[in-house]
């Protein structure tokens, strides 16, 4: 067996307008823009990626803005919650900025000892801000946040689905372990927490919901959720998931990281992406997300892609 999964890499969302997507993740949560390039199944759509000053694996949040996306469903069959790390006396700056901000912010709730902040982005993407006593430090130094404040990365994601039990033994065969379980509203023991191994995005919440509706793509729902895998044993997780029935793809090179894709049994698109050679193989750390890049099978076609981009501003 390759080594255990230490968490999340990346999550990648749908949204529509990409300005206003740009402003929501870097003025008002604070995030950096990591890495300013396309969809590379789709050239004439942005993917914008936000995370730390250095753009660490665990802390990167990307988007595929489609400008006039129809508004997709949150449902099942999808990750329907994405949570960031805060410490556990930051609850009150958060709710009040949010607030100040027009954010659609819920009331704090508690769940699993921790504090939870429920809100969405501009397009309705449900996202959560969990505080915790063990927040790793902040490496946002020139965010707008306060560092004492500042959001820390991944805390992990919630998975809806119909009949959790074949995700279930997938999540243990990648190394996750059930660490907790609870209700959720009126129902009982609905909720399963499974905890890998890293520090950043290691919790993994399955909610199993089976009369709620599939849910539908578009914008402010998740595209796909990615895993954080050793660059040496990549092929050795392709035949993992073979051995669990499943179809991934052959290993895909997207520049900053290897990607294998697969549906897993509930119908939620798993990445397995390895950590290197990371957002900094092409640009500098200081200069990161400030022009378009393109990865060298798409450089010969840069004017095309420019003048079909819509604006970023």
């Amino acid at each position: 067996m390759p080594t255990e999964i230490a968490g999340i890499h990346h999550v990648t969302a749908v949204g529509s307008d990409p300005g206003r997507n740009l402003a929501f993740y870097t003025e008002t949560l604070g995030l950096r823009l990591v890495k300013r390039s396309i969809n590379q199944d789709d050239v004439s759509v942005y993917h914008l990626f936000y995370a730390d000053h250095d753009g660490t694996p665990g802390t990167s949040m990307t988007f595929f803005p489609y400008p006039g996306a129809r508004s997709g469903r949150v449902g099942t069959g999808q990750v329907s919650t994405t949570a960031f790390t805060i410490p556990a006396d930051s609850v009150e700056f958060w709710t009040e900025r949010l607030a100040a901000e027009g954010v659609d912010v819920d009331e704090p709730s508690e769940r699993f000892g921790d504090i939870v902040v429920p809100f969405r982005d501009p397009d309705g993407l449900p996202l959560e801000l969990v505080a915790t006593a063990d927040a790793p430090p902040a490496n946002l130094p020139d965010g707008p946040a306060p560092e004492e404040h500042a959001i820390r990365g991944f805390y992990g994601v919630t998975l809806s689905l119909q009949s959790a039990e074949p995700t279930v033994d997938l999540l243990e065969t990648m190394g996750y372990e059930e660490t907790q379980a609870g209700g959720d509203g009126e129902a009982e023991h609905d909720r399963w927490r499974f905890e890998a191994s890293g520090d950043l995005g290691a919790v993994l919440d399955v909610v199993e919901q089976p009369q709620a509706p599939r849910g539908q793509p578009g914008a402010g729902t998740i595209h796909h959720v990615a895993f954080r895998v050793e660059n040496d044993e990549q092929e050795e997780w392709r035949e993992v998931l073979q051995d669990e029935g499943l179809r991934p793809t052959q290993i895909i090179d997207r520049k900053w990281f290897r990607s294998v894709y697969v549906r897993e049994h509930g119908g939620i698109l798993f990445e397995f992406a390895t950590k290197s050679p990371g957002y900094t193989v092409d640009e500098d750390v200081n200069e990161l997300g400030e022009k378009l890049v393109l990865p060298e099978w798409l450089e010969d076609r840069r004017g095309e892609i420019e003048a079909g981009l819509p604006d970023l501003s």
